[in-house]
């Protein structure tokens, strides 16, 4: 006995390859969801049995009894199908297999929009939490989502524009290859309140990108205000110290102008930016908007109550504490006892709250003492102007 596994596609014949089609006529057992078992023209003789559920599948067509079963899957094979669950389950039960692939979504959508997919980049929405603004950021091509009854096509929108990319063009595809097949253009604020047909997909362009570049942007790229700024070789030596990983959850507590904050975002999944004061805060949302940085959220607040509804960080920088450093840093370990820190301060007693707070903790600080000393113009001369020392403590960190 072989077990022939099916791409479908829509379930329309004609998204099948002719090769996986005559294999499907033959076949005495056809395994899958009841549209794809209702839409596919079958053999008469063939039994039809409607399960989705992978090892009950692989425990049925164990029972034996069948000479030429089939199993079909919608869309393609290789393509978030669940094909992947159940190959090892045949496997590890000794059964023979052959793959048929057939169109997938990407593929029929495509060809409606008419446009080359190449360079598309491709996430599911089906059974898990779908970050449609992290998406959309990874450029320079679009995102492509495989959608699911909560996270469809309307509530992407709403992620997009809630992040400010309320005018971000977005496609939306729905019954493909079936009948009332439709293609939908517009922007993700116009289809953030809307209602679509149950099987669609979305595809949402690039967003505008942020500045590529290692990390310590130059200082001019953000707007100031009188409100301090963290400067360049120090927020270099900051995010060599938390090493921000593209999927990741990071924090920035007393932001002043966002530099951190937005720097951090360049290189991970999400940012919170906690500030309390509101020349600091309206500064941050400026230079969010102006540097790109749409997966940057702002916390307006203070620490550490403000973090209490925040989801738990993988790396927390804290800048300003307002005096409230140990509960900060307890709050921060309560969500994440492995959360990566570090700390900076200019004041002595600073110095020593952190010291005092990593100890109680049972945290090894790592220390570095920074002072930076620039060229300042004086005539025909060139002189250094030093600036304060600052220490950065870690913890956590390799």
């Amino acid at each position: 006995m072989t077990v022939t596994l099916h791409g479908a596609g829509s379930g329309d014949p004609g998204t099948c390859t002719l090769a996986g089609y005559a294999a499907l006529e033959r076949a005495d057992l056809v395994v899958g969801a009841s549209r794809l078992l209702d839409s596919l023209p079958l053999s008469s003789s063939a039994t039809k049995l409607p399960l989705t559920s992978p090892r009950e599948i692989a425990e049925k067509l164990c029972l034996g009894g069948w000479e030429r079963p089939a199993v079909v899957f919608s869309g393609d094979l290789g393509f978030w199908s669940g094909a992947r669950v159940l190959l090892p389950l045949l496997a590890e039960r000794g059964l023979e297999v052959t793959l048929y692939p057939g169109l997938s979504s990407v593929q029929m959508f495509a060809a409606l929009l008419r446009r080359p997919w190449q360079d598309w980049r491709f996430f599911s929405a089906h059974g898990a939490s779908c970050d449609a603004v992290h998406a959309v950021m990874g450029g320079p091509g679009p995102a492509f989502f495989l959608t699911s009854g909560s996270n469809g096509p309307a509530a992407l929108c709403r992620q997009l524009m809630e992040a400010g990319l309320g005018e971000l063009p977005v496609s939306v595809g729905e019954n493909l290859a079936l009948p009332g097949e439709r293609v939908l253009q517009g922007t993700a604020a116009a289809f953030a309140g809307q209602t679509f047909a149950p099987l669609n997909v979305l595809l949402a362009e690039a967003a505008p990108p942020m500045p590529r570049r290692t990390p310590g942007w130059p200082d001019g790229l953000f707007q100031r205000g009188k409100v301090p700024m963290t400067k360049q070789m120090v927020r270099s030596a900051i995010l060599a110290l938390l090493n921000p990983a593209s999927r990741e959850v990071c924090w920035d507590v007393g932001a002043g102008t966002g530099s951190v904050s937005i720097e951090l975002a360049a290189c991970c999944r999400q940012v919170w930016a906690v500030e309390r004061k509101d020349e600091a805060c309206e500064l941050i949302l400026r230079n969010r908007e102006a540097l790109h940085a749409w997966n940057l959220r702002l916390v307006r607040g203070t620490a550490p109550q403000a973090l209490a509804d925040l989801p738990a960080p993988d790396a927390v920088f804290v800048g300003g504490s307002g005096g409230q450093l140990p509960k900060i840093l307890d709050s921060v370990l309560a969500k994440n006892p492995g959360a990566r820190l570090c700390v900076s301060a200019i004041a002595l007693e600073t110095l020593q709250t952190a010291l005092e707070s990593f100890a109680r903790l049972g945290l090894e600080p790592q220390v570095r003492q920074i002072a930076v000393s620039a060229t300042k113009t004086v005539g025909k001369l060139h002189l250094l102007e030093a600036g304060n020392p600052i220490f950065l403590l870690a913890g956590n960190c390799p």
